[in-house]
């Protein structure tokens, strides 16, 4: 147990800009670079013990810019350069669509730990946008904010946890008392 919390039983991620660099609507697979430190991060992850899942708005989906087929093989190339994830949740709505899953809304963190066999607030979600944090407050999961340049300061004012990087993320999750 942490000095600030109780150690989660599985961790989440954000893929585009948390994971993976974000290329708006990539549907192309030989694009996806990983982001700096996220192999250690996620290694990090497999290393406590801990599974690992990825919750992802692809609104490129219902804008008809990208298939499911084409998110499943940048999904499949993600796992391929950081190794394997033990759930994959894909939000394929746009915002204006109102359905339960897009983030900020916790339905596919709710799924994901239905799927992991744990419980929502057994949870850590780790991303770069308000809405993943949002959507892991919404269930009493714990959340830490990596911001990039596109994240806004008003995000990481509002953020629980924030950390400059992937690893001083997964740090402070996993610290010990």
């Amino acid at each position: 147990m942490s000095r600030f919390h109780e150690r989660p039983k599985a961790v989440l991620f954000d893929r585009d800009g948390t994971l993976v660099v974000d290329v708006p609507y990539n549907g192309d697979p030989a694009r996806v670079r990983p982001m700096p430190s996220a192999s250690e991060a996620v290694r990090m992850v497999r290393d406590a013990g801990l599974p690992i899942g990825v919750v992802t708005n692809q609104s490129a989906v219902a804008r008809g810019l990208v298939d499911l087929a084409q998110v499943r093989r940048v999904n499949e190339r993600v796992a391929e350069l950081l190794g394997p994830i033990d759930v994959w949740q894909v939000c394929p709505h746009r915002a204006e669509d109102a359905c339960a899953c897009r983030k900020p809304r916790p339905g596919m963190l709710l799924a994901a730990a239905a799927e992991l066999g744990v419980e929502p607030h057994e949870l850590a979600m780790v991303g770069d946008i308000g809405a993943d944090m949002e959507a892991a407050a919404a269930i009493g999961a714990l959340a830490v904010l990596v911001p990039t340049l596109e994240t806004r300061s008003e995000e990481i004012d509002a953020a629980p946890l924030v950390a400059p990087d992937l690893v001083a993320a997964i740090d402070l999750l996993l610290e010990d008392e």
